[in-house]
């Protein structure tokens, strides 16, 4: 029987501490980022949520592991923008770069 390799994803039975489920802050930029997917669901750039969350799934071991949650999410919508050319690849660097000179 030929059993898959689990993904970084692929959590289930793993063990784990208690859920901490003390109400917290949630950083602008995270509210910013689950605004900008909801928007581009409702508009139909991506097409369901199934979209996504393959493209997180498919996130190497690494990136998965250095990525928050919701930069896990922008990096898929990211691709998504490129992959329905509503931005280029060039665009999105160097608006990233521009963003970047700009907070240091």
């Amino acid at each position: 029987m030929n059993v898959p390799q689990s993904r970084p994803h692929d959590l289930g039975g793993s063990p784990a501490g208690p859920v901490d489920q003390a109400p917290h802050e949630i950083p602008f930029r995270e509210q910013r980022i689950d605004a900008m997917v909801n928007l581009m669901r409702t508009k139909g750039v991506i097409s369901d949520w199934a979209e996504l969350r393959a493209g997180i799934e498919a996130l190497t071991p690494e990136e998965y592991e250095q990525l928050g949650y919701y930069e896990r999410w922008a990096i898929v919508a990211a691709e998504i923008a490129v992959r329905r050319k509503l931005v280029t690849r060039e665009e999105l660097d160097a608006r990233i770069r521009h963003l970047a000179e700009k907070a240091s």
